[in-house]
């Protein structure tokens, strides 16, 4: 999963949060737990010691003080229940304390001192080493002539730290468990949530100046994606329509100026027949007819975008070689070749089968090889090669040229880009050639793409979807140099 994905954001933040919020829960749990069961220890402590003080009072009412520690044996035997009780007199003299516990967990005789409270009732902490702690509580008693005793019971936190062993055992065992089903149901939730992005993801990706028409899903959630989509489908619908008034205006545009210009031409030729004409002007005469042309040439250009951006190539699908087609168009432009010099080699894999507008892609294929034969100095060597890759028609056209700018490769398939404003005028290059093979390439959900060594040459490589090849065909390959 890509962790730069909102979606891997999500699920860690989800994740984080829900483990992080049993985390403070299980620890604020441990707190409260420890504070429950201290509390309630202290308080069974501090209410033996009060019925020990009680027991104090009523022994010293006898004047027998003496039997206080017999009494205390009897009644509580604090060794047999692994309790501690000490009582002292105000001048320090224990006149008791217990024995050590039958269990022997600790030793009375290593416990601190007395220590007289400035309150009637405290308790405090006392470390027994190995880990272990006693929790000790005092009760002051005060009797009628004046005498003051100090009762301290004590209890071992044992049972309070074994409970909160087996909560925090419990906690870390339950951490990984509440860990694995956060990412889990963060997971299948996000995923759910996020499933109409995907969806409008997939679909906006298809959408392309041929398939305006396409829209975006609509989830019926009324939540922020069901608006997003809404708004989304509006603007491509506003793009629609300026793509096509631009496209209505261009093809009107070229259809309305093909007329005049053919009359213009007509007349001009005409014009320059004439027997009596001067020389100067018939010279000027051909120049105007020369520029015609090219004038012809662009709205003959401009009218075959606006029909491939209409979908006129996926009028008529029929199924062809495009290496036969490729071979074929090769001789026919040997000859454009033989003028300047020029070897066209042509190695055309049979078999290549493609399917779309036949004439459309002999038009790229003639478009690909007069823009490399017009660029490639005399002597030189153009090169058309068909075969397949990875599932694609690939055709490629190279030449070894004047090559391309690094920084106008971007943009040689942009209309009437030119990268040589005065070279592309000599050769009477318009810059509407490559933007007619990327038209017809993209009709035909296909990619032509550029690459170029400025100095050394060019390379075209056009790639269209295969399909099936028809029965009874036979492989091999075409070679041809001219």
């Amino acid at each position: 999963m890509n962790t730069r994905s909102l979606k891997f954001q999500l699920i860690v933040w989800y994740a984080s949060l829900l483990a992080g919020g049993f985390a403070l829960l299980g620890a604020a749990a441990y707190v409260a737990l420890d504070h429950y069961l201290v509390s309630a220890l202290k308080e069974s402590q501090f209410r033996r010691a009060r019925q020990i003080a009680q027991l104090v009072t009523e022994e010293s009412k006898k004047f027998v003080i003496s039997n206080v520690g017999g009494e205390i044996e009897t009644r509580y035997a604090p060794s047999l229940n692994d309790r501690f009780v000490r009582v002292s007199r105000e001048n320090g003299e224990v006149i008791y304390i217990s024995s050590a516990p039958a269990s022997l967990t600790f030793s009375p005789s290593t416990l601190p001192p007395p220590v007289w409270p400035s309150r009637a009732e405290t308790s405090r902490r006392v470390s027994l080493g190995n880990r272990r702690e006693m929790l000790l509580t005092s009760h002051t008693v005060a009797l009628q002539g004046g005498e003051r005793y100090l009762v301290e019971t004590g209890a071992l936190l044992d049972e309070v730290q074994q409970d909160l062993r087996q909560w925090l055992i419990l906690l870390i065992a339950g951490l990984p468990v509440v860990g694995v089903i956060a990412v889990g149901g963060g997971y299948f939730l996000i995923k759910r949530a996020l499933n109409p992005v995907d969806q409008i993801a997939a679909t906006a990706e298809r959408i392309g100046s041929h398939n305006l028409s396409e829209r975006l899903p609509v989830a019926d959630t009324g939540d922020e994606l069901e608006r997003l989509s809404t708004t989304l489908n509006h603007m491509i619908q506003r793009l629609e329509e300026a793509f096509q008034h631009s496209r209505r205006f261009m093809a009107d545009a070229s259809h309305e100026l093909r007329t005049p210009l053919t009359v213009l031409r007509g007349e001009l030729e005409t014009f320059v027949q004439e027997p009596g004409l001067a020389l100067e002007m018939r010279e000027r005469l051909g120049s105007a007819l020369e520029e015609l042309e090219r004038l012809v040439n662009i709205v003959e250009g401009l009218f075959a975008i606006s029909r491939l951006d209409a979908g006129e190539a996926q009028a008529e699908l029929v199924k062809f070689d495009l290496g036969k087609l490729a071979a074929s168009t090769s001789d026919q432009m040997s000859l454009l070749g033989e003028d300047k010099n020029i070897k066209i080699s042509c190695a055309a894999a049979n078999d290549v089968w493609v399917e779309g507008d036949r004439a459309r892609m002999k038009q790229v294929v003639v478009n690909l090889l007069d823009n490399a034969i017009k660029y490639t100095p005399q002597g030189g060597i153009v090169g058309l090669k068909v075969g397949t890759r990875d599932g694609k028609a690939v055709l490629e056209v190279s030449d070894n040229g004047i090559g391309i700018p690094k920084e106008s490769l971007p943009r040689v398939f942009e209309r009437f880009y030119r990268v040589d404003e005065a070279r592309s005028r000599e050769f009477g290059g318009a810059g509407l050639g490559l933007s007619i093979v990327k038209s017809i390439c993209t009709a035909h959900h296909g990619l032509v793409e550029a690459t170029s060594n400025p100095g050394n040459g060019s390379v075209f490589r056009v790639e269209l979807p295969l399909t099936s090849a028809p029965s009874n065909k036979t492989n091999g390959k075409h070679h041809h140099e001219h």
